[in-house]
């Protein structure tokens, strides 16, 4: 088996990349000159094949899906965090729309029509859920509340009307939060994880920064969410869209006192106002019945190992 990651030096990516190693797949990844390497280890390093390819050029992805014929492929490439989407929403919506239109006109310009593609589109897409509505299903109404979650309706839209105009094997998931190892400073969990590991360090006054710690996420561990990826490419249905979630949520408040459960400094919480959105999703619960039913797929990490991990991870690194 042959798969092409795009993201693949990324947070979700490069974990991906080590569990379909793992199964003896052989891995392709698309970076470009500036990518930050740093997320993949030596020995990953020296198992996969790095293509470079610039997403939002057509002929670029065409030669490096030519390049690697794969048999799968993860596209988990994107601008991928929603504060961002308010200041650039145009870069946004076209960096995301454009990157995966790309490659669907490279599967059918190269006949690749047994190519499976899994896009990863995001629980951010519901947006506005009301109380009564919850937990969230594939069927759920759509009410997108920042530019980034308007560009993945986008993605998972044009993932649906390609499969439906051109018959392209695309597998829709609708990843809600995930989080663990790697993950990105600029991101929630990553952020206060950080925050502890410096002040435990005694490189940050024991102040830590926050915004809004009411909203409540249910927060998968992205090995299991990488563990879902690949279910999907295996048994999913193409055509069809799969939330990839654990049916629990944690309210942010609550995550950043297990972080803190884990440490020993005494700390003063200070509300950021640039850490706060002009509108935020309240909470985000998803059912994960139709992915469990159709793969046989559930979560098997505690959050509290996740957050242990990611804390540990950051101790390292400060």
């Amino acid at each position: 088996m042959k798969a092409l990651v795009t993201g693949i030096t990324g947070f979700a990516g490069s974990h991906l990349a080590e569990l379909l190693l793992s199964m003896g797949v052989e891995v392709f990844g698309t970076s470009r000159p500036r990518s930050p390497m740093e997320n993949l280890t030596p020995e990953v390093m020296k198992s996969i094949k790095l293509v470079e390819c610039e997403l939002r050029d057509s002929v670029s992805v065409k030669q490096a899906v030519a390049q690697a014929r794969p048999d799968w492929i993860f596209h988990l490439a994107a601008q991928s965090f929603v504060p961002t989407s308010w200041v650039s929403p145009a870069d946004t919506i076209i960096n995301n729309i454009i990157c995966q239109l790309n490659i669907f006109e490279a599967l059918r310009d190269l006949k690749l029509t047994d190519t499976v593609m899994q896009i990863a589109c995001s629980s951010e897409e519901y947006g506005l859920v009301h109380e009564d509505e919850l937990p969230i299903k594939e069927t759920s109404p759509l009410r997108p509340l920042s530019p980034y979650a308007v560009s993945k309706v986008g993605q998972d839209y044009l993932g649906y009307q390609y499969f439906k105009s051109y018959g392209i094997r695309v597998i829709r998931s609708r990843a809600f939060s995930h989080t663990g190892p790697r993950r990105g400073e600029i991101f929630v969990t990553s952020s206060f994880a950080k925050q502890i590991a410096s002040i435990e360090k005694g490189v940050q006054a024991p102040v830590i920064k926050v915004g809004n710690l009411d909203a409540r996420r249910d927060f998968t561990d992205v090995r299991d969410t990488c563990r879902a990826y690949v279910e999907l490419v295996k048994k999913g249905e193409p055509g069809e869209v799969y939330n990839i979630a654990t049916c629990t949520t944690h309210q942010i408040k609550a995550m950043l006192d297990l972080l803190l459960s884990f440490s020993k400094v005494d700390v003063k919480i200070e509300v950021d106002p640039a850490r706060l959105r002009p509108s935020d999703v309240p909470v985000l619960l998803g059912d994960y019945t139709k992915l469990r039913e159709r793969t046989g797929w559930n979560p098997s990490i505690p959050f509290e190992k996740t957050m242990k991990d990611l804390l540990d991870y950051w101790r390292e690194r400060v």
